[in-house]
C-alpha cells in the first residue's frame, strides 16, 4: 500500500496530460502487431509514439498500427520521423492531427541521414510554427544545453534529448549533457533514442529526467514482452533512486562498520606474535 501511495504522489504532467508511468514506448520494428500490443501492456505505459509514415493514411480500409493502438488505453504521440525540413515536419504534424484527433506531436527534423542526428536549428524553427498552430510539441533533440533552452523558449512542452543515435542501443553516452539540460530547463526532459537495456533507463532516471522513451531495445529483443516488463522495472528503480538521493561520491574509502576499539585490539594481539618470532 505504501508503494502504491508513493507512486500516486509522483505523477508526471506534460501540457494537459498527467501520467503515472514514466516509460513511454515506440510502436515500430516489432515482429508483429500482436507482439507490439503485448509489450505495451507488459510495460504498463500510458503513452505510445507512432510514425506518421507508418499509419497507412492512404489506405484507411486496411488494418494498420493505429487500429491496434486504439484498442489500448494509451495516449497516442504521433511523430514526424523521416522529416528533413521544416515544411515536411509541419505537414506531417497536420496529417497526424487529422488522422488521430490529437494535437500532440513528437517533432523530429533530421539533419544527417547516416546518424539520424537532429537538426536543432530547424527543429527550433518547426517548434515555433507548430506551437502557433496549436500543437503540443515534444521535440527530439541532441543532448545540447543551448538547443534545449532554445526549444523551451520556442514553446516546447518537453524536450527529448537523445541518449545515443536512434536504434543503436549504445546506452547513455553523454550523461553529463543530459544532466545539464535537467538542471537548466523547466519543462520535462524525456530521454529518447539509443537506450539498450533496463540499466540504461535506470541511469537516465537517476539523473532526474522526467521519463524515457524506448522502442528498438524492446522491439528487437529476443523476447520483447519480457524486455518491456524489465524496462518498466528499470524506470521505476531509477526514479526511486533519484527521489531517495544518492550518497556522495568519495575519492577514498570510508568504512561502513564501526572501527572504535577494533584497531587497538588488533595492534595489541600482534605483539606476542612478534616476540615469539624474535
Amino acid at each position: 500500500m505504501a508503494e502504491r501511495d508513493h507512486a500516486a504522489s509522483d505523477l508526471l504532467t506534460i501540457a494537459d496530460k498527467t501520467f503515472s508511468s514514466r516509460l513511454f514506448l515506440g510502436s515500430s520494428k516489432y515482429p508483429s502487431f500482436e507482439v507490439m500490443v503485448k509489450a505495451i501492456e507488459a510495460a504498463e505505459t500510458e503513452l505510445v509514439t507512432v510514425a506518421v509514415r507508418y499509419m497507412n493514411l492512404d489506405e484507411p480500409n486496411q488494418e494498420g498500427v493505429l487500429d491496434y493502438l486504439r484498442r489500448l488505453n494509451c495516449h497516442l504521440l504521433p511523430n514526424t520521423a523521416g522529416a528533413t525540413t521544416v515544411k515536411q515536419a509541419v505537414r506531417m504534424a497536420h496529417l497526424a492531427r487529422e488522422a488521430t484527433g490529437t494535437n500532440w506531436i513528437k517533432l523530429e527534423v533530421i539533419g544527417d541521414e547516416r546518424t539520424l542526428w537532429p537538426d536543432t536549428a530547424l527543429t527550433v524553427e518547426a517548434t515555433k510554427v507548430l506551437v502557433q498552430d496549436g500543437f503540443v510539441v515534444l521535440p527530439y533533440t541532441s543532448p545540447d544545453l543551448v538547443a534545449a533552452i532554445r526549444l523551451e523558449e520556442a514553446g516546447a512542452s518537453a524536450v527529448m534529448p537523445l541518449a545515443a543515435p536512434i536504434g543503436t542501443g549504445q546506452g547513455l553516452l553523454d550523461w553529463i549533457g543530459i544532466r545539464r539540460i535537467v538542471e537548466r530547463v523547466s519543462v520535462p526532459v524525456v530521454v529518447d533514442a539509443g537506450l539498450g537495456v533496463p540499466s540504461d533507463a535506470a541511469k537516465a532516471m537517476e539523473l532526474g529526467v522526467s521519463a524515457v522513451l524506448v522502442n528498438t531495445a524492446i522491439a528487437e529483443a529476443k523476447d520483447p514482452v519480457a524486455m518491456a516488463r524489465a524496462m518498466k522495472h528499470g524506470v521505476v528503480a531509477g526514479r526511486a533512486a533519484y527521489r531517495a538521493g544518492r550518497m556522495p561520491i568519495r575519492h577514498e574509502a570510508s568504512p561502513s562498520s564501526p572501527v572504535t576499539g577494533v584497531i587497538g585490539e588488533r595492534a595489541a594481539s600482534m605483539y606476542p606474535l612478534k616476540e615469539a618470532v624474535g
